[in-house]
């Protein structure tokens, strides 16, 4: 008789990627990879053959990439707003407020996919998702 499976136990999701170079199961190097900017450039430079976490370093690359730059171009808008006479305290506040929410949806997007990276799920931000997957389908 064969021993009864045990259904309580979960199957790791990292079985269905492969394996990795860094020696890591791939779905803790994805959710990894998914740091914006600096996780996402060391597993794209280390993971040469695992397409998943090859996706979501990409992924990262291109979302810490906009992050970072929406951070400029809010600064820049924060200062113009700033020297501005009669309403530019007002309008600084009111950016404030807005780039805060705008900072908000991009730590919940971050958040969301590190959640699904880890569980194994390769999921497509927005915009940026099928940027990458041309990205890292077209280098391989």
């Amino acid at each position: 008789m064969s021993d009864p499976v045990d259904p309580i136990t979960p199957t790791p999701a990292s079985t269905s990627h492969g394996s990795t170079n860094s020696g890591l199961p791939a779905n803790v190097a994805a959710a990894l990879a998914c740091i914006p900017l600096v996780g996402g450039i060391i597993f794209y430079i280390i993971e040469k053959q695992n397409s998943f976490v090859r996706f979501y370093a990409m992924q990262s690359i291109i979302f810490g990439g906009a992050w970072i730059l929406f951070d400029i171009i809010s600064m820049i808008i924060s200062s113009i707003f700033s020297a501005l006479p009669a309403l530019g305290g007002v309008l600084v506040v009111l950016w404030s407020l807005l780039a805060a929410l705008i900072h908000l949806a991009f730590l919940v997007v971050f958040i969301i996919a590190v959640v699904k990276a880890f569980s194994g799920v390769r999921w497509e931000i927005p915009y940026i998702g099928p940027m990458a997957r041309k990205q890292v389908d077209g280098a391989v």
